[in-house]
């Protein structure tokens, strides 16, 4: 028996590779599935199932693609109705798979579809469960997601039945079984996941306040729905998208791989409307951009910000990145349901350069040129992180202008004053920035290193406040 977890840290995602005597299943896939069929073709091996947990929200899934590539049948949990062919388990129902079985666990809370898949060994031992959003390493699914396509549902239904489907199929299981969840740090499935990526589900009941067997249904569902920011735009795009189907990968890429040269690439932008997206890193785009781009680098926290702050999934886009690196930002952008990526900048930036086109660029200034300059001018000080990093600690004076409220933060800003902006470490920084500037606003000064370095500068001041980060509040995630 093998079982690999395969990681992907841009979305914080676990998908698994389980194999046993010539015969594999994959948990939760991501949109692009060569990689399992690669390594299915080394084991000399046979993809047979397609375990689902749920409709994820958060990415898009391969699971048709891979099933029409390799013949493998997709499971989802009871209730689910997706617009394909799939097999819906009934709760209990049991799959086989070469020695070893996978026992199907209908946990709903998260989505009421929600499955917990439980592994038993070629001894027929409890040996592991793939637990999908439905409990995490040091937390749980957030149960606000579900009801955004059904209004019957609410954030306190949910809650309540998740309490229920923890206590009634989860917690019983032996302590020894290994929790595989579908998350981990980083996610907006959750509040406050831990960095970890799988523990002993023994530990878990200690640790997890989700599992305090002491803990009321009331209480249970005042601490999950309390303090739940609100899901990113993409969210219910991508669900819809999992149970309806999606194009192949393969045929996003090929509409995306259209090179071309400067005086194509701004017509087409000007004859689609579409959106330039420029991913290289932070700070090589403040030293030279195309004027009205703005930059998401594909070396952050990539996926989730285009979700969050590309209103429209069906948006028009045209790329700028690092020459070798389209295909890859093409591929993490269809991760999440983005698949309209129509053309890339032949040659990149430095095409646009040689061609004596136009470029803007973001004044950068380093920690200890902005203590200075806090110390010397009138400037203001923009905090894009999120809310609780701000309470959490802050730059005396800093106002709090979150990068995930975008829209509310820019109306702070005087577009008449000048502005030194900051995050934790020059990502979110420059992602704002470069938003504002499209909008009109020229008189942004980015702070490279952002607050984990500007904290280190001899005499800066520091308010110092009580963490809500402590307390399980995705309001704190750096990401």
């Amino acid at each position: 028996m093998k079982i690999e977890q395969i990681y992907t840290g841009c979305l914080a995602q676990g998908a698994y590779y389980i194999e046993s005597n010539g015969e594999v299943a994959i948990i939760d896939p991501l949109r692009e599935t060569q990689s399992y069929i690669d390594q299915a073709t080394k084991d000399n091996a046979k993809i047979k199932y397609i375990f689902e947990t749920h409709f994820h929200a958060d990415f898009v899934s391969g699971h048709v693609d891979l099933a029409q590539k390799t013949g493998a049948t997709i499971i989802y949990g009871p209730t689910a109705e997706p617009n394909f062919d799939t097999h819906i388990a009934t709760d209990g129902e049991v799959f086989s798979l070469g020695n070893i079985t996978i026992t199907a666990l209908h946990t709903p809370g998260h989505t009421m579809e929600s499955t917990t898949y439980l592994l038993k060994d070629e001894n027929g031992k409890d040996y592991a469960i793939f637990t999908g959003d439905t409990l995490f390493i040091g937390d749980v699914g957030r149960p606000d997601l579900a009801q955004k396509l059904n209004t019957d549902l609410t954030q306190e239904k949910l809650a309540g039945y998740l309490f229920d489907s923890l206590r009634n199929k989860i917690m019983p299981l032996a302590n020894d079984i290994i929790v595989y969840p579908a998350h981990g740090a980083g996610s907006a499935c959750g509040k406050n996941m831990s960095k970890e990526t799988f523990d002993s589900l023994g530990h878990q009941k200690e640790v997890n306040y989700a599992l305090n067997p002491s803990m009321t249904k009331e209480e249970f569902i005042t601490e999950l729905t309390s303090g739940l920011m609100p899901p990113p735009f993409y969210f219910p795009e991508n669900v819809m998208m999992n149970k309806l189907g999606v194009e192949s990968l393969d045929v996003v890429k090929e509409r995306a791989n259209k090179a071309l040269f400067p005086d194509e690439f701004m017509q087409v932008a000007e004859d689609t409307n579409a959106l330039i997206l420029d991913v290289r890193d932070p700070q090589t785009f403040a030293a030279g951009f195309i004027p009205n781009s703005i930059n998401i680098g594909i070396r952050g926290n990539f996926a989730p910000w285009v979700g969050t702050l590309i209103t429209d999934i069906k948006q028009p886009i045209l790329l700028i990145a690092e020459i070798g690196e389209e295909e890859e930002a093409v591929t993490r952008l269809a991760r999440v349901g983005y698949d309209n990526v129509i053309g890339f900048l032949n040659n990149g930036f430095q095409a646009w350069v040689e061609a004596e086109k136009d470029f803007d660029e973001i004044v950068s200034v380093s920690p200890e040129e902005f203590v200075e300059l806090v110390d010397e001018t009138e400037l203001k000080v923009l905090d894009v992180r999120k809310p609780g990093e701000y309470e959490t600690s802050h730059v005396e004076g800093a106002i709090t202008a979150p990068l995930d409220f975008i829209n509310e933060s820019m109306k702070l800003i005087d577009p008449e004053e000048t502005y030194l902006v900051h995050c934790a470490g020059g990502y979110r920084s420059m992602i704002f920035s470069s938003i504002l500037r499209a909008r009109g606003y020229e008189n942004l000064i980015d702070v490279a290193g952002g607050f984990g370095k500007i904290k280190e500068v001899e005499g800066v001041k520091i308010v110092e406040g009580t963490s809500p980060c402590q307390s399980g509040n995705n309001s704190c995630s750096t990401k």
